[in-house]
């Protein structure tokens, strides 16, 4: 049938059913070095001076991941392909690592248990690297964003499984126990590792280590016009990082309690973006990969007035409930766009170096400039660093303006 491709065109193809499994065995153990790990801390009585430097360094293997992906790039295991070798290995370890950390007590063995919480952490940004890369050569263009649209609805429910539902069963049954019920529910990966298929077009892998990590650096730096390339990856998230860590003390500061936070998060957060994603993949495949980051771009930053508008009225559970639900609705669908794009930019050869390298340089710059935010509020107040924070999607979406975006999908 000829004409415009239809919104739901874009679900069409049975493999995409594959990214569901994949995104819930990634999004698995995000949370078991986070929100859940404090908690499991916190309950055995280990002393908050010393909490806060411990979780956050386990972050440390998720922000530094491009180090060693250039490994898997390289390296290949005599058993499945390329990338899906490297997914099961590190899925069977974290099965492993994720039950065998539950059973001890870290008030009791701390040097135990931060070195299997360090290992898990690895593992899990090693499985990030080898699915990312193997979705980025699995997926053809006019699929991208839907795959991701599925990939992220995965991830997001592993959150709800690993965050939320490890909480209400650790107050009912032993924190070993619980630890074995996630260490098992990694099997959904294993089993969707098993009956993927291979990429159709598989690439040579580089010949050495050097070529691994100096050809996909000079591959990018060579594309035309990389350096507006590289700012929109920068730039497109901006506004969202800066303000992430000042969020849940701005709903503190307004007057709700952490159990509303936690509820508007947990469900109406979690909910909208699993909706927004899917709702992002299928418009980015009727529209086109430009105007999609484009009309995305301004919508993921326009809700973040609501909580200026917040900031002025004060607490409003209307006004934050909507605040979260658009926010991160708009926010799916812009991460819809932006993983569809950092696909279209990876060279198929270096997908699993060049992907993280993107990620983490989506992230570092509004790190460092939130690093400041708390200054900016002491200073000018919370309605003007939430309006700061649009203003600061402005040079991605200018950027945008002038990007040539090589295989958009048909318009």
């Amino acid at each position: 049938m000829s004409g415009k491709p239809s919104y739901w065109d874009a679900f069409r193809d049975p493999r995409l059913a594959l990214m569901i499994g994949l995104g819930f065995s990634s999004g698995l153990p995000s949370p078991l070095a986070g929100d859940t790990l404090s908690a499991w801390f916190d309950d055995v009585g280990v002393g908050i001076a010393v909490l806060p430097a411990f979780v956050n360094s386990i972050h440390l293997p998720f922000m530094l991941k491009f180090l060693w992906a250039p490994l898997f790039d390289r390296f290949s295991l005599p058993f499945l392909s390329r990338r899906r070798g490297w997914m099961l290995v590190t899925q069977v370890a974290l099965l492993g690592l994720i039950g065998v950390m539950g059973q001890f007590d870290p008030a009791r063995r701390p040097c135990l248990v931060s070195a299997l919480a360090i290992a898990v952490a690895f593992s899990a940004a090693s499985q990030d690297i080898v699915t990312d890369a193997y979705r980025t050569e699995l997926l053809c263009p006019e699929e991208r964003a839907s795959g991701v649209a599925i990939f992220v609805a995965g991830y997001r429910l592993a959150l709800i499984v690993s965050g939320s539902l490890a909480l209400i069963l650790a107050d009912r049954l032993p924190w070993g126990v619980v630890f074995w019920i996630l260490a098992g529910l990694m099997t959904v990966g294993v089993v969707f590792t098993l009956v993927a298929p291979p990429p159709d077009d598989a690439v040579a892998p580089p010949r050495t280590l050097e070529e691994a990590v100096l050809d996909p650096l000079l591959d990018l730096l060579r594309r035309d016009r990389a350096w507006l390339l590289l700012s929109v990856v920068a730039l497109y998230k901006f506004g969202d990082v800066v303000v992430s860590a000042i969020r849940t003390p701005f709903l503190r500061h307004v007057g709700f309690t952490l159990t509303e936070i936690g509820v508007a998060g947990k469900f109406v957060g979690i909910a909208a973006t699993i909706v927004g994603a899917l709702a992002g993949g299928g418009f980015v495949a009727k529209w086109g990969l430009k105007r999609s980051l484009i009309v995305f771009g301004i919508g993921q930053a326009v809700p973040n007035l609501s909580y200026a508008l917040l900031g002025v009225v004060g607490k409003s559970y209307p006004l934050m409930i909507a605040g979260y639900g658009v926010d991160n609705f708009m926010g799916g669908m812009g991460t819809a766009a932006q993983i569809a794009f950092f696909i279209a930019i990876c060279n198929k050869r270096y997908t699993a170096f060049q992907y993280a390298l993107l990620t983490s340089l989506m992230s570092v710059p509004g790190r460092l400039f939130g690093m400041g935010s708390g200054a900016i509020v002491v200073a000018f107040g919370w309605p003007t660093m939430w309006t700061l924070s649009v203003v600061c999607a402005l040079p991605a979406l200018v950027a945008l303006r002038w990007l040539v975006i090589e295989e958009e999908a048909p318009q």
